[in-house]
């Protein structure tokens, strides 16, 4: 399986990427080796995530996501009221 995640940061921003695991993924993001963005930024929560069965999905679903804004982002996510 493929996963497209946001997470948010100890700072309130948020991260999108791609995974093939995402429990091995968090992990590497909140021991401080996962993406350089979020290595200052610990520790992490992961709020949202889709499951794909190819890398290209997950990749374009990624692409896609970070075009949002973020509260376009956290509604997608459920922490934001429709507005």
């Amino acid at each position: 399986m493929n996963y497209t995640y946001i997470v948010r940061c100890c700072d309130n921003t948020l991260y999108t990427g791609w995974t093939t695991d995402l429990d091995r993924r968090m992990e590497a993001h909140n021991s401080g080796k996962g993406a350089k963005y979020t290595r200052s930024r610990r520790p992490v929560e992961l709020i949202y995530a889709e499951r794909f069965d190819t890398k290209q999905e997950a990749m374009r679903r990624e692409w896609e996501i970070k075009q949002l804004s973020r509260e376009e982002k956290l509604r997608l996510a459920g922490k934001q009221p429709p507005g």
